[in-house]
C-alpha cells in the first residue's frame, strides 16, 4: 500500500473515531449530566425521567450500538481501501 492510500485510510479512520467519540460524549456527558435536569422535567421513558434514563441505561445502550457501528464501518472502510481480512 503506497503512502497516499495509507494516508487516506488513516484519515478516514480517524474521522470515524472522532465522530463516534463525539456521539458517545453527547449521549453520556451532555444528555446524562449537563441536560439531565432539563430532560427530567420534560420527558419520561417507561415511567422514569429521561435524564435519569440516559445516565443509567442510555449511555450503555449507545456505547454497545457504537461498538457494533464501529465494526461495520471499519469492515466497509477496510474493503474500500483494499486491506480487508478475508
Amino acid at each position: 500500500m503506497d503512502s497516499v492510500k495509507l494516508s487516506s485510510y488513516w484519515r478516514a479512520h480517524l474521522k470515524l473515531l472522532a465522530t463516534l467519540l463525539l456521539v458517545w460524549f453527547a449521549v453520556s456527558f451532555v444528555a446524562g449530566i449537563l441536560l439531565a435536569d432539563w430532560l427530567d422535567a420534560r420527558f419520561r421513558i417507561g415511567g422514569f425521567p429521561l435524564g435519569f434514563w440516559f445516565a443509567q441505561q442510555g449511555s450503555i445502550f449507545a456505547f454497545v450500538a457504537l461498538v457494533f457501528g464501529y465494526v461495520a464501518a471499519m469492515n466497509r472502510l477496510d474493503r474500500q481501501h483494499g486491506v480487508a481480512e478475508d
